[in-house]
């Protein structure tokens, strides 16, 4: 492990046990039945101990968009070139992307990253573009790792760097997006790897590859894997070999989450690979994560139970670009409300609900 990224991670400490002890409490005061806003509860409480505080406060939100360019497009494994990524890319800077208009919404804060795609990027003024990039994209893996495993570090140090930032900044949540022709390709992949499960049981059409698309997609992942499988020594080894800059990325935001106490929202396919090489680093890293919503993609549901994380979204998306995680938001800020604001059996003179066992 590289010595500054290993100076990163013994900086992350665990859950304050306390604050989220606290938060519970809360819960079971709150005027209503117990345990009734599900999974939005227990992921209060975890805020709780992630912010060493059971204030839990979520007004400054950000979204962080990795985007990159991936250089197994050039087997056929897209129904669109890599030039869509900067197309996309610029214009969320101009802020017409469909998760920059949900954003909006959601009162979202977007921060467009260019970590590698393949060309100079132009920036509008709405959300501006942070330049970041390591390379004019990565290599095709099929041939050769697409990434130097330097590079695949310098990537992940970079999404940690990214957090920090905002961190500074006082942002108190922040959700993950990501925006690269062929990056489900890179995600199965790397899933594959990581999960020692087959391809098939991993991979879908992504951006809506025909059959002929997918069965190329399919080859390209299995070869992968039989390729780099015996060789890949960690995580970053898979990364760099069948990775991505954006996957990289997001891999560190997920580590910056735990380095730097911010909760993060894990968005879909792709930010969950991201999560899962994270918390592969560095194991318990899923206790600063979020899961927003279920993936369509065949591996959606698979990557969160393997991270034992509960979505509260359900609703068979896979847009990218963040925008699961930018449309579970709003309903995160409401418990938050209820949480923060409704009043408690004591306050209104009524006896409190109590655990009563049994099947519901």
């Amino acid at each position: 492990m590289n010595e500054e990224l290993s100076t990163y991670l013994s900086q992350i400490r665990p859950l304050s046990a306390s604050s989220m002890e606290i938060a519970r409490k809360r819960w079971s005061q709150v005027a209503k039945p117990l345990n009734s806003l599900g999974v939005l509860e227990d992921d209060i409480i975890k805020m709780a101990g992630i912010r060493e505080t059971s204030k839990v406060d979520m007004e400054k939100r950000a979204l962080v968009i990795l985007c990159a360019d991936n250089g197994i497009v050039e087997e056929g494994v897209t129904q669109t070139g890599r030039e869509v990524t900067a197309l996309v890319a610029e214009n969320m800077t101009n802020g017409n992307s469909s998760v920059c208009i949900m954003a909006d919404r959601a009162e979202v804060d977007v921060f467009p990253v260019d970590i590698g795609v393949a060309r100079d990027l132009n920036s509008g003024f709405r959300h501006p573009l942070l330049c970041r990039k390591i390379a004019y994209g990565t290599k095709n893996f099929r041939n050769e790792p697409a990434m130097k495993r330097e590079e695949a570090v310098r990537a992940i140090e970079t999404g940690i760097k990214l957090v920090e930032e905002l961190a500074e900044k006082g942002y108190q949540l922040i959700a993950t997006g990501e925006m690269g022709i062929g990056n489900t390709t890179t995600s199965s992949a790397v899933a594959s790897l990581l999960l020692k499960k087959a391809p098939e049981a991993l991979t879908g059409r992504g951006a809506g590859l025909n059959d002929e698309g997918l069965k190329r997609k399919l080859g390209v992942i299995k070869e992968a894997v039989e390729q780099y499988g015996p060789v890949c020594r960690d995580t970053v080894d898979i990364l760099a070999s069948a990775g991505g800059f954006d996957l990289a990325g997001l891999t560190g935001v997920f580590l910056g989450g735990a380095i730097y106490r911010i909760p993060i929202l894990v968005d879909g396919f792709i930010s969950a690979v991201a999560a899962l090489s994270a918390d592969r680093i560095y194991p318990g890293c899923r206790n600063f994560m979020l899961a927003s919503h279920v993936s369509a993609e065949p591996a959606g549901r698979l990557l969160l139970d393997e991270l034992g994380l509960e979505p509260f979204i359900q609703a068979g998306m896979c847009l990218g670009e963040g925008t699961g995680a930018v449309a579970a938001i709003p309903l995160l800020h409401m418990a938050v409300g209820v949480y923060n604001s409704m009043s408690s059996f004591e306050d209104i003179q009524i006896e409190a609900y109590k655990p009563m066992g049994g099947v519901s």
